[in-house]
């Protein structure tokens, strides 16, 4: 057995607790476009080339989604060093998702969510040449999730499962007209199941009502991708869309600062940042759901002083984005101090911009 396979059986038995020592090692192998995944063991889930779970059709570069995987959109999207994402999820057959008002949607065993990276060559020409750089994985057996990386080859004819994460130099022409640059960095197993995190269990992120109550092109038409997701018996339980939450884009000046401001911190910071995540004992919570302006950072103490706090005394001073420990943390690029602590390696210039003016704007009362 290579060092590779070691690797990643040691990888995936203890990021999914596995207890039998019988489990089949990964392996590539041929799948048809209709594999049952909720029958397979997590070691034999882990294919070792993308294409080989038939996701897509055609030339696989072109992400044109196969029978019972289907397109998906957030309204407000994580900050990836400007990255854009193609999103889908396959859902078995004869198999449904349950709708939850808050929490994330509650998938059957089986259920793949598929997130690709790429950056367009040219910003103001999404649709023209693109390079893929990653595609991540959530593979739900067993009830449980597992989070898989995968790196695209230079040709762009397939990307290759790589539990190591890796590395990579990408530029590309930014919408103002410059030439931008970064090493880009692809998480490993490990630093995938981090950002994932809740009551020490794995979870999806985006998959949320407020997320996906929003417009997506199903069948060359515009619609509301729950309404559509429901209408093929994909989504269960679908309330009345007066009662589904919709969260802002923190991007569209047709919403509130406020409102794009928890936008994105809920999803750019709540992962950790919240009640049940890693970073719970910090007290901080960010979440569309948070109740309190204290909850919030506002006049909050931080848990631990020190280096990440730049002596700063509160989270959040209103009026103050100078001397509040956020926006301070989102300026960092020091890998003690910055915010989020893994996913960039740039300083994202309108998400300070953002916050900033939030904070800047705040008026409350000690």
């Amino acid at each position: 057995m290579n060092r590779f396979k070691i690797i990643l059986i040691f990888l995936l038995f203890s990021s999914c607790n596995q207890k039998s020592s019988k489990n089949i090692p990964p392996t590539a192998k041929k799948v048809s476009s209709s594999i049952n995944f909720s029958s397979q063991k997590s070691s034999d889930i882990a294919l070792l080339k993308l294409s080989e779970y038939k996701f897509f059709k055609g030339p696989i570069s072109d992400l044109k989604p196969n029978d019972n995987v289907y397109s998906y959109k957030l309204n407000s999207a994580l900050f990836s060093d400007y990255a854009f994402k193609e999103r889908f999820i396959y859902v078995p057959e004869n198999l449904n998702i349950i709708y939850q008002s808050e929490n994330t949607f509650d998938f059957p065993d089986g259920s793949i969510i598929i997130k690709n990276f790429f950056y367009p060559k040219d910003f103001n020409d999404s649709k023209g040449e693109r390079r893929i750089l990653e595609t991540r994985l959530l593979i739900k057996n067993s009830s449980e999730w597992i989070g898989l990386p995968y790196i695209w080859n230079k040709d762009q004819t397939d990307a290759n499962l790589q539990v190591l994460g890796g590395e990579t130099n990408i530029s590309w022409k930014h919408y103002d007209g410059t030439t931008k640059s970064t090493n880009y960095i692809i998480p490993n197993i490990n630093q995938c199941k981090s950002c994932h995190l809740s009551d020490q269990k794995i979870i999806p992120i985006g998959v949320t009502a407020r997320q996906l109550n929003r417009l997506n092109i199903y069948n060359n038409k515009m619609q509301n991708q729950l309404e559509y997701l429901h209408s093929i018996n994909i989504i269960e339980n679908l309330p009345n869309k007066v009662k589904i939450p919709k969260m802002a884009d923190w991007s569209s000046d047709s919403f509130s600062v406020k409102e794009r401001a928890i936008a994105y911190m809920d999803i750019n910071c709540a992962h950790c940042h919240n009640p049940k995540g890693p970073a719970k004992n910090s007290g901080l919570n960010l979440s569309y759901y948070a109740k309190t302006d204290y909850e919030r950072g506002i006049y909050k103490p931080p848990i631990a002083a020190g280096k990440g706090s730049g002596d700063l005394k509160y989270d959040i001073v209103p009026g103050d984005s100078e001397n509040s420990i956020i926006a301070y943390r989102m300026l960092s690029h020091d890998p003690g101090i910055m915010m989020p602590e893994i996913g960039r390696t740039m300083v994202h210039k309108e998400g300070i911009q953002l916050i900033n003016d939030y904070i800047d704007n705040l008026i409350l009362k000690k």
